[in-house]
């Protein structure tokens, strides 16, 4: 049988080179060769061995025919979080969770399995703290840990046959990046550790039905470091929003097989630690005493919950020759159309004004829905004229002026109604059938009735 030797590989295009060389000879990016083992096709097999492919049998069937039997999910006693991952657990899924240092990844993942445990077997993988540090954290914390098996252990074999004795129905990985394969002579962290870990890791999971939590570190752009193959590999992606320094922590779901994508649990940083918020809009609303120019309320849509949120804007001369546009929870590109079209087809002009917009409580909005929102927070901080406190506001704005509708009108206007609110203007393509109470809707088809309407 032929040795295994050493090749190098290229994180950016995947080449081989049988030597390290400063620049890949298939895609010419620098520095990316890593050192790998290259493995002959026998010592794969006998290195896997028990470690079948995920797919199954390679049998040819009838899609019809084959057995779709509904996924319970398990709950995992923290509702947000059972909100973000689509309504529970499922067996065998692999879920990737990412965010900045001291956000609270292992935080919430400690209190998770802390109540998981409690009805099923759970085991907690630590490859950056020690078993103490982590007992110290959940005393801390008043967590019931009797029932939580901890393992600190870094090397992804000896994790793989621990797991094989204990059968765990819930692992924990913390972190991916600390984890290390012998298959790769390279340090970890690494790209190629990454990928070759991860993807142990996955077909494990796959074939035992063991739900898999995996913490991802994230780099200073914010994306999870390590190989972007490793975002594929998973089922659910979720990653941590929000200042650490806040008291309020986001999670949002970027990628979920088993739900909706773009669902947002809301956590309050405690003593205790995550703390949910069952009820988000509160938190979020400013509730002046008076009226202030350049604020308005709208509803957005995380997922499949309504959101209202508080939208500031701040128009002021400017003194430079290019006058500023700062977004806070919006995007830059959307406020420059957005100035553009109220110039065109609204009539007001914003070239020699400093402009800020801001969404509260560092949300981000990236629907179209909040144009509306936008134009008319811009609209009265350059007036200097207050809008009413008990309006909301949601629709897209097109090029030509036009308000255009949104998607779950109804269930926005239904989550103002049972705030308080009492006037909502809104596209007219999303006006409800049926009068809902307590509530007068203000429908417009143009930006200039929008305008006019306030």
């Amino acid at each position: 049988m032929a040795k295994s030797k050493l090749v190098y590989s290229c994180t950016a295009c995947g080449a081989q080179a049988p030597k390290w060389v400063g620049q890949c000879p298939d895609c010419d990016a620098w520095n990316t060769l890593t050192e790998m083992v290259n493995m002959t096709v026998s010592e794969t097999s006998k290195r896997f061995s028990g470690f079948a492919g995920v797919a199954g049998t390679n049998t040819v069937q009838l899609l019809d025919e084959v057995e779709s039997d509904e996924v319970e999910r398990e709950a995992t006693g923290v509702a947000e979080f059972d909100r973000v991952l689509g309504g529970g657990l499922v067996p065998g899924s692999v879920v990737l969770i990412g965010g900045d240092p001291g956000i609270g990844k292992s935080t919430l993942l400690l209190q998770t399995m802390a109540v998981i445990a409690i009805r099923h077997s759970a085991l907690y993988i630590t490859g950056e703290e020690s078993p103490k540090q982590v007992s110290l954290r959940a005393r801390r914390l008043g967590l019931e840990t009797t029932d939580l098996k901890i393992l600190a252990e870094t090397q992804v074999e000896k994790i793989l046959n621990v797991a094989q004795q204990e059968k765990p129905q819930v692992m924990v990985i913390d972190s991916i990046q600390t984890v290390f394969t012998d298959l790769i002579q390279s340090a970890p962290g690494a790209v190629g550790q990454v990928r070759e870990s991860a993807a142990q890791l996955v077909r494990y999971a796959k074939q035992t039905g063991t739900a898999l939590f995996l913490v991802g570190h994230v780099t200073k752009e914010g994306t999870l470091a390590g190989p972007r193959v490793l975002e594929h590999m998973v089922d659910t992606v979720l990653y941590f929003e929000g200042d650490s320094g806040s008291r309020y922590r986001l999670i949002r779901a970027i990628k979920n097989r088993f739900g909706a994508v773009n669902e947002l649990g809301v956590f309050a940083m405690t003593d205790k630690g995550l703390k949910e918020v069952t009820n988000p809009s509160a938190i979020f609303l400013s509730r002046h005493v008076e009226a202030v120019p350049g604020s308005i309320i709208m509803v957005t849509l995380e997922g499949r919950r309504p959101l209202l949120v508080e939208v500031q804007a701040l128009v002021d001369e400017s003194h430079l020759g290019n006058p500023r546009r700062v977004t806070t929870g919006l995007e830059h590109n959307r406020l420059a159309m957005l100035l553009a079209v109220l110039h065109r087809h609204g009539g007001v002009a914003t070239y020699d004004q400093d402009v800020f917009a801001n969404v509260v409580g560092g949300v981000r909005v990236t629907e179209t829905g909040v144009d509306l929102a936008v134009v008319l927070a811009l609209v009265s901080s350059l007036r200097n004229r207050v809008l009413p406190q008990d309006m909301v506001v949601f629709g897209e704005i097109g090029l030509a002026g036009e308000i255009r509708p949104v998607p779950n009108g109804v269930e926005r206007l239904q989550e103002a109604q049972k705030h308080g609110f009492k006037r909502a203007l809104i596209p007219r393509g999303n006006a409800p059938r049926k009068d809902i109470k307590g509530l007068e809707i203000i429908a417009v088809s143009r930006l200039q009735e929008a305008l006019e309407a306030i």
